[in-house]
């Protein structure tokens, strides 16, 4: 029999995987081949030793035991359906095989058929005992009296078997994403089976899961007039999709929708008892302890939720949704915060709110342990130093030792704070809660998905590396906007060694062919990479400055650099629509939600803004250009409309209305989102192509900007593509690595201007900080404070770089610069020579 393993786990994962306490310097397996290497469960063709599971006048019988969790009733119902779509031939689901082939499905210990073939040491299942969310899909022949050949699927628990059925789903081509984004598969008129067994797991991390959040502009409105009206809402019938959806991306965690708009969760008991069926962990936000959506469930006084004045009521509060949710698997939040994401009212000092906070998390665990289990310890909870309350933890907050402590980013994919040695080692580790959508200040970013997976994968794989293993949550707001990203960060979650190491377009092409085809990957991952550069340096939400006294300009991009952005999008998007002239029908909607309509709607944004800012600068002084200016503008502005309609009403026939709103949606929340951009009226505008001809010219001559990755030397510091401007950054790990670099100045006056990305260094550090020597001169430390919410971070996460200068100006003539990190975790993007009137003050000391 051959064997291939699929399925890579670090040993650390591993031990978290079984119960084990957790060490930040555990030892890593060796690197063997991932699942996405491996020879797939379905051949194309005939194989030596393999079988025909599916072909025109021959189904199998899929068999579940009918005592096995109904999760796997469900996944196996899914199969069943997912085979259908794919062959065109129905499968039954049954208790017992009805022919020559079966494919048989269930849970070890839960399933009679799958204990008696263990039994007869059909298949190995050691590895599996005791495993957590862990499976094996194998081949058996003679499994069964009558039955010839088969096709197991064994779990080490429901969860486990239910990822097993929905692998071999993805095996015949079925995306996860096959009806949230109506990926069709291609057809196949046979089924052929390889020989072999492959496995699965344990996961990397144990709790993998994603937030639904302000869904206020997108999932409530879709929810509510197209996919279930009868409710009007949020409801069962929307959340069994969402279940189905983290089950096929072998997710097992969700905090639910918690907006005003939406009815809570647990007010219908419908919502909690199909997340159990589904084998759904549900938990709740930083901001709704132990369950509780304090925003449609604290009926009482809004001034009584405050743990100070009134412990006994809020104690109750909590104490019925325990009484209510104890019997289900869920992750409880332990904690307090004010009603709606703000902070815990109450204390004043940072005293008094340490020993108030301690008080707070020691009644949650007395209430669980009265309510849920009698031995606290083994009651899944979490502690999530959000914003404010990070300050607090640090001042002295005693989390108990079981608790894993999930460490926030700043809302804008920077985490704040790592695990030290101490804290990955204790009993509960630790977590991360990450944002791929956020709603707040300095400026949201709910429309698109733009934060780049290299991004992503930088700092996720650190904290994984630091001790980030037992609880990972993403942020992904509608769900809609957000596939690849989601995608993304549970396939890490899952499987941390699957994108170590590789490229953001290598990660782009691999998903585009599993959603796209061969065909299609490589053009596909070159478009959304060009995506995701060019949107980070500037996310289409953030396409507004501050106004400098009377200037009309806003931005901060010189005309030379506003020409090279939209040209560059102008190019992006002239490739997107000449590829998708070469997509097949069957995948028509699939690509203009996930690859033309993010691109095409985000070029045009940038459009808008920056014509509609063209017009206003030379409206006084050149009115012929800047009338061309303003006509592109509106052309921008209309093309965002038609593609929205296209998106809400057109497309998948019309399965999707009211999801895509047209940023910005609506009046609330005005002040953490950008303004409306003022387009000029009909009579004051005339034919874009003056303007667009001028966009589309040369690029300038002479580039003031160096590369970080243009180095001379390099000791220590590492590329990473996809993030950054140019090919990437190049990041430190720890102190004292050192590169130089060649600049030339070719006028008197200029400077060097360092760029970095706004990430949090190793461990509680607040600052960045590099040494810089000019021409071998004594270095000059520049530093960059880290203070979340200070206008020196908010300009940092808007720009997605912090920039600062060092040495004085420069004679013209070649020039060494010699930069070393004081610091682990310091991320240069780019050296950029700068005049003085442009040299910014702040963040240089």
């Amino acid at each position: 029999m051959k064997w291939v393993r699929l399925a890579t786990v670090s040993a650390w994962a591993l031990t978290l995987a079984l119960g084990a306490t957790t060490g930040a310097l555990a030892a890593k397996a060796p690197a063997t081949r991932t699942a996405a290497e491996a020879e797939p469960i379905f051949a194309d063709s005939a194989t030596r030793g393999g079988f025909i599971l599916v072909a025109p006048g021959s189904i199998p019988t899929l068999v579940v035991d009918p005592a096995d969790a109904a999760v796997v009733r469900h996944a196996a119902d899914d199969l069943a359906e997912d085979i259908k779509t794919v062959t065109g031939q129905s499968v039954s689901v049954s208790a017992a095989p009805a022919g020559k082939t079966a494919i048989l499905v269930g849970t070890l210990g839960a399933s009679k058929l799958i204990d008696q073939l263990v039994a007869a040491r059909k298949v190995d299942v050691s590895r599996l005992k005791g495993a957590w969310e862990s499976f094996v899909i194998a081949t058996v022949d003679r499994p069964l009296p009558g039955v010839d050949k088969a096709l197991v699927v064994i779990g080490s628990d429901r969860r486990g078997t239910a990822f097993g059925a929905y692998e071999v789903a993805q095996g015949m081509g079925v995306s996860p994403w096959a009806w949230w984004a109506d990926v069709t598969p291609k057809h196949r008129d046979t089924l052929v089976v390889r020989a072999g067994v492959h496995r699965f797991g344990p996961p990397s991390v144990k709790y993998r899961g994603v937030f639904v959040n302000d869904e206020d502009w997108g999932l409530y409105p879709w929810a509510e007039k197209t996919f279930d009206p009868e409710r009007g809402d949020i409801g069962p019938k929307t959340y069994r999709k969402i279940f189905t959806l983290l089950l096929r991306l072998k997710a097992n965690t969700l905090w639910p929708a918690m907006h005003h708009t939406t009815a809570p969760f647990n007010s219908d008991p419908a919502n909690a008892k199909l997340a159990e069926e589904y084998g759904i962990v549900m938990g709740s936000s930083h901001a709704e302890a132990m369950l509780r959506n304090n925003v449609g469930e604290w009926k009482d006084d809004p001034a009584k939720f405050n743990y100070a004045t009134n412990p006994e009521g809020v104690k109750a509060y909590w104490d019925e949704r325990a009484k209510l949710n104890g019997s289900y698997e869920s992750l409880w939040t332990l904690g307090m915060r004010g009603i709606h994401d703000t902070g815990m009212v109450g204390p004043k000092t940072q005293q008094d709110k340490v020993a108030l906070l301690d008080k707070i998390i020691s009644d949650q665990r007395e209430i669980l342990s009265r309510e849920v289990s009698s031995d606290v310890t083994k009651v899944p909870q979490i502690f999530v130093p959000y914003k404010e309350v990070l300050e607090i933890y640090r001042a002295g907050v005693k989390v108990p030792d079981d608790v894993t402590i999930v460490w926030p980013d700043d809302n804008f994919g920077y985490i704040r704070q790592f695990a030290s040695r101490e804290e990955a080692s204790r009993k509960g580790g630790a977590g991360v809660y990450y944002h791929l959508s956020y709603l707040g200040f300095p400026l949201s970013y709910l429309w698109l998905s733009t934060t780049p997976p290299a991004l992503v994968q930088e700092e996720m794989t650190h904290a994984f590396d630091t001790g980030a293993r037992n609880v990972w949550v993403a942020n992904i707001g509608d769900i809609k906007p957000a596939e690849i990203g989601t995608s993304h960060f549970l396939e890490m979650a899952w499987d941390i060694d699957r994108w170590r190491g590789k490229s953001q377009r290598q990660f782009l092409e691999d998903w585009s062919r599993r959603n796209f085809g061969p065909a299609l990957a490589g053009k596909t991952a070159t478009l959304m990479d060009s995506y995701y550069r060019l949107n980070f340096e500037r996310r289409p939400e953030h396409l507004e400055w501050l106004p400098k006294a009377e200037s009309r300009h806003l931005s901060d991009y010189t005309p030379d650099e506003v020409n090279d952005r939209l040209r560059a999008f102008r190019k992006l998007v002239a490739e997107t629509k000449a590829t998708t002239a070469q997509v097949p029908p069957e995948l028509a909607d699939a690509w203009f939600e996930l690859v033309e309509f993010p691109i095409r709607v985000s070029a045009a944004a940038n459009v808008r803004f920056f014509a509609a800012e063209r017009y206003n600068e030379l409206i006084d002084n050149d009115q012929v250009m800047a009338r061309s200016a303003g006509a592109a503008a509106v052309d921008a502005q209309s093309e965002i409309t038609a593609l929205t309609d296209k998106f809400n009403n057109k497309i998948a026939d019309g399965k999707w209305r009211w999801i895509m709103p047209e940023e910005p949606a609506d009046s609330q929340w005005r002040i953490y989102r950008a303004r409306p951009v003022p387009m000029p009226g009909g009579g004051l505008i005339s034919d874009p192509a003056k303007f667009l001809a001028v966009v589309d010219g040369n690029a300038p001559a002479q580039s003031p900007i160096t590369e970080a990755e243009t180095f001379t030397t390099n000791t220590g510091w590492r590329l990473v593509e996809g993030v950054g401007r140019g090919q990437g950054v190049m990041i430190a790990d720890k102190p004292g690595a050192t590169m130089s670099f060649t600049v030339d100045v070719a006028s008197e006056g200029r400077s060097v201007q360092l760029g970095v990305l706004p990430i949090f260094p190793d461990g509680q550090g607040q600052e960045i900080a590099l040494d810089v020597s000019i021409d071998g001169a004594a270095s000059q430390k520049v530093s960059w404070p880290r203070a979340v919410g200070s206008a020196a971070w908010a300009q940092g996460v808007l720009d997605n770089m912090l920039k600062a200068t060092a040495g004085p100006a420069l004679a013209p003539g070649r020039h060494t610069v010699t930069v070393t990190a004081r610091t682990g975790r310091v991320a240069l993007d780019q050296l950029r020579l700068v005049t003085p009137e442009v040299i910014p003050t702040h963040e240089n000391h």
